[in-house]
C-alpha cells in the first residue's frame, strides 16, 4: 500500500546534504569492505605517507603529500586551524552572513570574532573586498575565514577578490572554506598552486556535500609551504578511518556520476531561480546546493504552515536580520519539482484568487 502524502517521510530541504546519494562505486566499498580495513592499521607510513587518500589528493592539487591533512570533515579542521593559530584576545575575521560554527570555535579559545561585510544586491550576495582589506589595520587578525561558497548566501569570491586578499594578508594564515566547492559544472580548481604561491593559504574540502557522504565525515585541507607546524600539530601517527578513506577514493574514482549530479543541481538552480522570481520573491544566485530566497514578510507563516504539512521543510530563519528569508537544500529533480509545486500551489495570491472565483 503507497503512504499518503501526510504519512511519507518528510523531505529535508533545510540540510545540505545530497539527496542523491554516493556514487554506485562507494556503495560497492560498504557491501565488499575486506575485513582488514577494520583490524590493521594503515601502512601507508612504510612509503613515508600518511594515507593512500592523502597521496590521491596530493596528486590531483599538486602538493607535497605531506600539505594534505585528513580530518573529521571540514568542522575538525576549522577547529584544529582556529586553536591553533588564534590566541586569545587576538581577532579572528568571518564573514557577516556565515555558518555559526565560525563564531563558537573562535569562543573556545577566547578570541574576537570581527565580521567583514557581505553585500545584497538584487540577485546575489557579493564580498566587500575592500571592507575585508581595511581590517587588517585596524584588527591585526590571528586568522582570517572565507567561505566561498558561502553559506547561507551561496556566493563565491570572484579569483580577483581572492586574490587581492591574500596579497594583503600575505603574513596572515587565511583559511577558505570550500565545503560547497564542485556544485558549478567545469569549474575551475587550480587551488593547490595557490598554495605555493601564498604559503599562509589554507584550502578546505569535505566529502559531505557534492560526494554525498554526510555521514561518512570524511574532509581535508590542503595547506600552504609556510604552515609546517600546523600541519605537525594536525599529524595522525596511526593513520585514519580506512573504510571512510576507501570511500573516499571510490568517489574519486566516480566523476561522471558527480559531474552529472553537479549538471542537474545547476539546472535545478535555475529553475527555482525563475519560479520564486516570478512570485516576486528575491532569490539570489547560488554555487552550491542551496539557494537563498527572501519572501514577502506576510507570506512566510501561511507557507511554512502548508510546506510543513505536506512534509517539505525548508529552513526559514529567525534571525531578526534574514527574517523573511529562507534557505532551500536542493533534493533530487522529482523532490525539487514537488517542492516547487506546493509553493506555487500555496501562495496565497493564488489561494485567494482561487477562492474568490469560487464565491463569484
Amino acid at each position: 500500500m503507497e503512504k499518503n502524502v501526510s504519512q511519507q517521510e518528510p523531505i529535508l530541504f533545510d540540510r545540505n546534504e545530497n539527496r542523491y546519494g554516493p556514487s554506485p562505486a562507494c556503495m560497492s566499498v560498504l557491501q565488499n569492505a575486506d575485513k582488514e580495513l577494520l583490524f590493521n592499521y594503515t601502512r601507508a607510513f612504510q612509503q613515508g605517507n600518511y594515507s593512500e587518500l592523502s597521496v590521491r589528493l596530493s596528486e590531483m592539487h599538486q602538493v607535497a603529500e605531506k600539505r594534505v591533512i585528513l580530518g573529521y570533515g571540514c568542522e575538525d579542521i576549522l577547529k584544529e586551524a582556529v586553536h591553533y593559530f588564534l590566541d586569545k584576545g587576538r581577532t579572528i575575521l568571518i564573514p557577516s552572513a556565515s555558518w555559526w560554527y565560525y563564531t563558537a570555535i573562535a569562543d573556545e579559545v577566547g578570541g574576537i570574532t570581527k565580521q567583514f561585510p557581505l553585500v545584497e544586491t538584487p540577485e546575489t550576495y557579493e564580498f566587500d573586498v575592500d571592507a575585508l582589506i581595511a581590517l587588517k589595520e585596524e584588527h591585526n587578525p590571528g586568522i582570517v575565514l572565507i567561505a566561498s561558497p558561502n553559506n547561507p548566501t551561496g556566493n563565491v569570491l570572484s579569483r580577483e577578490g581572492l586574490l587581492r586578499v591574500l596579497e594583503a594578508y600575505q603574513d596572515t594564515p587565511v583559511m577558505l572554506d570550500q565545503a560547497y566547492f564542485g556544485h558549478n559544472p567545469n569549474e575551475e580548481d587550480d587551488f593547490g598552486a595557490l598554495t605555493d604561491q601564498y604559503p599562509n593559504l589554507i584550502f578546505l574540502r569535505t566529502f559531505s556535500k557534492l560526494y554525498a557522504m554526510a555521514g561518512v565525515r570524511i574532509g581535508y585541507a590542503v595547506i600552504g609551504q609556510g604552515l609546517g607546524g600546523f600541519q605537525k600539530f594536525c599529524a595522525r601517527n596511526l593513520g585514519y578511518n580506512r573504510i571512510s578513506e576507501s570511500l573516499a577514493l571510490a568517489a574519486l574514482d566516480s566523476p561522471e556520476y558527480y559531474a552529472d549530479i553537479a549538471a542537474r543541481m545547476a539546472a535545478d538552480r535555475q529553475e527555482m531561480y525563475k519560479v520564486f522570481r516570478s512570485l516576486g520573491c528575491d532569490a539570489f544566485e547560488s554555487s552550491a546546493n542551496f539557494i537563498l530566497v527572501k519572501f514577502p514578510n506576510w507570506v512566510v507563516p501561511h507557507l511554512k504552515e502548508a510546506l510543513d504539512s505536506q512534509g517539505l521543510i525548508i529552513k526559514f530563519f529567525k534571525e531578526e536580520c534574514f527574517l523573511g528569508y529562507a534557505r532551500i537544500s536542493l533534493g533530487t529533480d522529482e523532490e525539487n519539482a514537488r517542492l516547487l509545486a506546493a509553493v506555487k500551489d500555496a501562495w496565497p495570491e493564488k489561494k485567494a484568487a482561487t477562492v474568490g472565483s469560487e464565491v463569484a
